[in-house]
């Protein structure tokens, strides 16, 4: 609910404030609290501040979708998340590494979970420190009417590339241009009504695939018939394909329309899915497993390129934020449900949900979302 939370309602700020801002302060955020989440000794002061630690996160993955598509140039936007996620993605069999060394320890009084934790929270001060002296994003300054300051970044960012900056007056007839401030009902005009409400949908249901087996993979390779130890190595295996699987993605994501790599990704997790349920060789297991984990990693990347290239500068953290917080909820509600359908229905009864679930995504995307390809943000 934290994720819910920030994503939802606090995400619009980088709309507001900017986007260098919000996600400073949010990292900032999510840091103490990590700290302060460390330090509790019950149940209740964990959850407390993890639900704190999640308000900020939330803040940061919408903020960060929204900064990326305005700086990266119309040809390089797929390419550039594709290289974020395998970095994002790193952390994975990296927490994983770290817990199984520190968990079982004691180091200087503390319990080795605790460190798991302060790592963390340390790891993103560093980033803080990193992430100042990034720039505002251009086309925001832009859509706030501080054209100086937006030809300024731009002209910085052209001299370090070797790029000869352009002169002020290219930029003079935005001075011309209305300065807008988003609001909530904007997300819901005409235009981008179509695009909110498929967004929704699309959301809701990928994360019923991504985490519904994600999240579930060792209890779902145990009702095929692997025992638990070989289940925890079959899965760590498995999820080395989040940051491959992304890094093999920046040979070719920038060639596609990003709707039908959305449709393509959640097809391949409707054939690998069905093919895993029908497994029972620990090989063929881990090769459908590994095969559902890249077409998630995939979607990811597709996905979240795509809803930040949908809206307007002025409310795009806004929509983002908004559409992305159905996944959140969504994840709240179906973690309960498959656990459900896996005491009653098994593993071909939790595969079967999540098919149906990115059927769904399919679709949405498929019918209703419009083209992006080799358009500039301003003209999609």
């Amino acid at each position: 609910m934290g994720l819910f939370i920030g994503a939802s309602l606090l995400a619009p700020l980088a709309d507001r404030l900017g986007r260098r801002l919000t996600f400073m302060v949010a990292l900032a955020w999510y840091g103490l609290f990590s700290l302060l989440m460390a330090t509790q000794s019950s149940a209740e002061g964990v959850i407390f501040f993890r639900f704190l630690v999640g308000i900020g996160l939330g803040i940061e993955l919408v903020t960060i979708d929204t900064y990326l598509s305005e700086w990266m140039p119309t040809h390089l936007r797929n390419k550039a998340f594709a290289f974020a996620f395998f970095i994002q993605f790193l952390s994975v069999p990296a927490v994983a590494l770290m817990s199984w060394m520190l968990v079982p320890t004691t180091l200087f009084g503390l319990s080795g979970w605790r460190w798991v934790i302060i790592f963390g929270a340390l790891f993103s001060l560093a980033i803080w420190f990193i992430r100042k002296k990034l720039p505002e994003s251009a086309r925001w300054l832009e859509s706030k009417g501080r054209h100086d300051d937006a030809h300024a970044v731009m002209s910085e960012m052209e001299a370090r590339c070797g790029v000869t900056p352009s002169p002020k007056h290219a930029h003079a007839h935005a001075a011309q241009s209305v300065v807008k401030r988003g609001t909530f009902r904007e997300i819901w005009a005409p235009q981008y009504r179509q695009r909110t409400l498929m967004l929704m949908v699309m959301n809701f249901f990928q994360a019923i695939g991504f985490f519904g087996f994600g999240n579930w993979l060792p209890a779902l390779l145990s009702g095929q018939g692997a025992s638990i130890t070989h289940s925890l190595l079959y899965a760590f295996f498995i999820t080395l394909a989040y940051p491959l699987g992304c890094l093999f993605c920046t040979r070719f994501v920038h060639r596609f329309e990003n709707k039908w790599q959305i449709v393509l990704s959640a097809l391949m997790t409707v054939i690998f899915g069905t093919l895993f349920a029908l497994q029972n060789s620990p090989i063929l297991l881990v090769i459908c497993g590994f095969m559902i984990t890249w077409s998630n990693a995939w979607l990811t990347i597709s996905y979240h390129a795509y809803q930040a290239e949908v809206f307007p500068t002025h409310i795009r953290a806004r929509a983002v934020g908004f559409c992305y917080s159905f996944s959140r909820l969504s994840t709240a509600v179906t973690s309960i449900l498959i656990g459900i359908i896996l005491q009653y229905a098994g593993t071909p009864g939790v595969i079967s949900f999540i098919v149906v679930s990115m059927l769904m995504v399919m679709l949405s995307v498929g019918i209703f979302g419009p083209k992006t390809r080799g358009i500039r943000l301003e003209n999609i």
